[in-house]
């Protein structure tokens, strides 16, 4: 490691002691924000909300809903395959608990993850004692890593993504990379170019099985709920917009309004990244002249409603099956676009915008299959989805071509757990 990389992280763990009264004033503004549970708190400075189980112990990091429901299947894999292994599963954010509480198997334990704080990782790591540890895609923090270094705790980074902007920036410190990287074991990655951005940065041994994303089942669906709201739809024209982000709800309601000059009874389910913007989202399509039927509010959709909005937690199973199209977020604003894969799954065809970066691999089969359309802006947003109502035959082939192009991908959840094999053998 260089003289640079040393001093780097020497001065990371000085700032990280220095900060912790301003860390816990953050963590305070994100309890009255509704960020943190309030109960819980404690396990973001490393104080344990359960007991240990005895034995082996194999903990999993995944930092939001969308890598955890992408390990699902693989936690419940090692569990079938590995039954002697207690796993304690850890995450970021409340929206991602509350979905594990409903979805991790029997006996798995669910604690937030602990700040990157030498005192609070210290705690963690005293407590759980993990005999193995995954990181689930691109969570390197600096103070954990070199912990689990230290205690000699094999580590692997799982469906493990490298973007190049991030190459690049851990680039500018050299031998920063390969510091925090020593400690990993394996590097599993999402794609053949993450994994030769991993090597570059010095990971001693990598391979690429592909995105666990792909490997997902189909999301879960309340079928009473499904078969109501279904009923309540009739035959409208609608089409979906899922997982937005800020400024991209504005593009939906204009793209929305000049296709409801030609079809009036046009209905968008709108379903943003992050629930807890409802009622600032209502307000804003409403005073945009649309009407909304907000879903956490109880409200059904009416003859008169041009927009559902679906701001509440775990549905996206069911919005998705509302509709034959869905345009996806994150894709027209700068931050690299959410999941394809699960609308995929379900024979969606597909919408979104150019910032793909997150999924750029099945982005491109997708597109090269028929299944995706690019937009850029509202009127080509407009554009693509008036085709599609235009033309229900190419709306079905696109459909049938995602759900194709998606079960392509069916074996990654079983190479990765070959390639983890002798580790967790090792653990057990």
């Amino acid at each position: 490691m260089t003289l640079t990389a040393d001093l780097v992280f020497g001065t990371y763990a000085l700032a990280g002691r220095l900060a912790t009264p301003l860390v816990a004033r953050y963590l305070r503004r994100r309890v009255a924000r509704g960020k943190e549970e309030p109960a819980r708190l404690g396990e973001r400075w490393g104080r344990a909300g359960q007991v240990r189980p005895a034995g082996k112990l194999v903990w999993i990091h995944a930092a939001s809903v969308g890598e955890s429901l992408a390990v699902l299947p693989l936690i419940e894999a090692i569990r079938a395959q590995y039954p002697g292994l207690a796993c304690l599963m850890t995450s970021g954010t409340v929206t991602s608990a509350r979905l594990l509480a409903a979805r991790l198997p029997a006996g798995v334990i669910h604690q937030y993850v602990p700040v990157d704080l030498p005192q609070a990782v210290g705690r963690f790591l005293d407590h759980w004692r993990p005999d193995l540890a995954l990181f689930v895609e691109s969570e390197l923090w600096p103070t954990m890593l070199r912990a689990l270094a230290r205690r000699r705790t094999p580590l692997a980074l799982v469906n493990a993504r490298m973007s190049a902007g991030s190459f690049k920036g851990w680039n500018r410190i050299p031998g920063l990379a390969p510091g925090l990287l020593a400690g990993a074991r394996l590097v599993l990655a999402e794609s053949p170019e993450s994994a030769e951005r991993f090597r570059r940065l010095g990971a001693p041994a990598v391979d690429a099985p592909g995105n666990l994303k792909l490997a997902a089942p189909p999301l879960a669906v309340d079928t009473a709920e499904l078969a109501r709201l279904a009923a309540l739809l009739g035959e409208r024209p609608r089409f979906v917009a899922a997982s937005t982000h800020p400024g991209e709800e504005a593009i939906v309601a204009e793209a929305l309004a000049s296709l409801r000059r030609r079809w009036p009874d046009l209905i968008c389910i709108l379903a943003p990244r992050h629930p807890d913007r409802g009622a600032e989202l209502a307000a804003q399509l409403r005073g945009s002249g649309l009407a909304v039927a907000q879903r956490s509010a109880g409200e059904s959709p009416g003859a008169d409603s041009a927009v559902l909005l679906a701001d509440t937690l775990g549905e996206l199973g069911l919005v998705y099956r509302l509709a034959g199209m869905a345009f996806i977020g994150g894709s027209l604003v700068p931050k690299g676009g959410q999941n394809l894969l699960e609308p995929a799954r379900l024979g969606r065809a597909l919408l979104a915008g150019p910032h793909l970066e997150n999924f750029a691999q099945p982005a491109q089969h997708l597109e090269q299959a028929g299944a995706l359309r690019r937009v850029t802006d509202a009127a080509s947003l407009a554009t693509a989805v008036a085709r599609w109502l235009e033309d229900p035959a190419a709306l079905a082939a696109a459909a049938a071509a995602a759900e194709a192009a998606a079960r392509t991908e069916a074996g990654v959840l079983q190479a990765t757990l070959q390639g983890l094999a002798p580790l967790l053998e090792r653990a057990r």
